[in-house]
């Protein structure tokens, strides 16, 4: 279907159009004689009518408003971020959100140090979070991780097992030449294993104080032969069991600092109070020899050990450390040992230090290793009047551990430690399964 316009009408409808498409995309323009002649024969027109061309137009400019509409929601969302990051150099970390705990975790932007500018477009899928601290906390020795926040309880049971051996060789009288001895010599190979389940309790006090006790139970077995050789070699074996509680426990750890971002570093001061409730190595049956019939699950003093340790978050890994002494109290035993009268004995006291990482590999699975060493001093006994003085000792053992998350509420922790000296426990491994109500 056709139709005629006079010149006057076709330059109306020209001045429509021309006011329409300021604001649209252009459209096919349509060339037309404004004195009235067209290009082409006659003055017929094909195209759309008027109403046609403004539905079409009414269209394209609802399909731009929703194209503004998502680009106006990508630019809110870039603008969050870049506030998230400007805030974040400004002062202070927030330290509910800085200190790990096994529930709360710290928002991936926390430690994020990129200087990647943001994506221009909206992408189509987000980027896996990165690991917290408390991830990469997880698998680092008990009491050197993170506190228990505010009102919240942790239940944690472990069990560890230790074994370790000792072959020593002792001589007893006096050497005329070299080879040539006269006296006692005494061969001894002692295996040792214990096995000790505990439950630990910590609560969060405030967001900077925790609290923790602990009760442990032990299952002892120990094998030892004794070859005295002198006339004739004369061989002795003895087995001995035993299982009991252990020396209960209560501990206070506290963080000292707020960490910043020209300072990350969290420090945590302890204080733990040992007790003397398991079996005492006096509490025993020694025969006549004053050879122990039996074996201990305590130490028979009680302890208090203050210690320092502190978390050092470095992208992707956090670094830890620490350093306590433990001192014993002295008592005055006053029992006969193998008819000798044990007095007063003060246990040696014991400085221990260590170092290591945790590396979280995704936020539910890390490991770390460190070293351990302890030096524990002399221990001075009145022993039938006279006093006596024992060896120092040197233990140190390379630590390994992994910890996987299985929810907000739990994990299992695995850990492995190794004697790197001669008085060092020869292996020990420990399973934890840590709850947080």
């Amino acid at each position: 279907m056709t139709r005629t316009f006079s010149g006057r009408s076709i330059r109306a409808a020209l001045g429509c159009a021309v006011s329409v498409t300021a604001i649209t995309i252009p459209t096919k323009a349509v060339a037309f004689d404004l004195d009235g002649d067209a290009e082409s024969p006659g003055d017929v027109v094909s195209e759309p009518s008027v109403a046609e061309q403004l539905k079409l137009m009414r269209a394209e400019i609802s399909a731009q408003r929703e194209m503004i509409k998502v680009q106006n929601e990508t630019i809110a969302r870039q603008q969050a971020a870049i506030e998230t990051l400007l805030n974040r150099t400004s002062g202070d970390f927030d330290l509910a959100q800085l200190r790990g705990t096994g529930i709360d975790q710290m928002p991936a932007s926390a430690y994020l140090d990129s200087t990647d500018p943001l994506p221009g477009a909206p992408v189509g899928e987000a980027p896996p979070p990165e690991p917290a601290v408390e991830a990469m906390v997880a698998a680092v020795p008990e009491g050197q991780g993170v506190l228990t926040p505010k009102g919240r309880l942790t239940l944690d049971t472990s069990f560890e097992y230790t074994n370790s051996s000792a072959n020593r060789l002792v001589f007893r009288g006096f050497e005329l030449i070299p080879g040539l001895q006269v006296g006692l010599i005494e061969a001894s190979d002692v295996d040792r294993d214990a096995l000790v389940g505990t439950v630990a309790l910590r609560y969060g006090i405030t967001d900077r104080l925790e609290i923790e006790g602990r009760m442990p139970v032990m299952y002892r077995h120990d094998r030892i032969k004794v070859t005295q050789l002198r006339d004739e070699g004369i061989v002795r074996t003895l087995k001995l069991e035993e299982s009991d509680i252990g020396d209960a426990e209560i501990a206070l750890r506290y963080q000292v600092n707020a960490p910043t971002e020209q300072n990350r570093m969290i420090g945590i001061a302890s204080l733990r109070v040992k007790s003397a409730t398991g079996k005492s190595p006096f509490d025993v049956g020694f025969d006549s020899f004053g050879v122990a019939t039996g074996l201990p699950t305590g130490s028979g003093f009680w302890g208090i050990q203050p210690g320092l340790s502190f978390l050092l978050p470095s992208d992707p890994v956090v670094i830890y450390g620490g350093m306590s002494f433990l001192y014993h109290l002295p008592k005055n035993v006053d029992r006969i040992v193998g008819d000798v009268l044990v007095g007063r004995v003060n246990p040696g006291d014991a400085a221990s230090a260590n170092i290591g990482f945790g590396f979280a590999l995704n936020p539910r699975f890390s490991f770390s290793l460190g070293y351990n060493h302890t030096y524990i001093f002399p221990t001075e006994q009145i022993i039938g009047g006279t006093k006596q003085r024992s060896t120092h000792l040197q233990s140190g053992t390379f630590a390994f551990g992994m910890s996987y998350r299985l929810n907000e509420r739990q994990s299992i922790n695995f850990g492995l430690q190794l004697g790197a000296t001669a008085d060092a426990p020869g292996m020990s491994v420990v399973l934890r399964l840590p709850i947080t109500f």
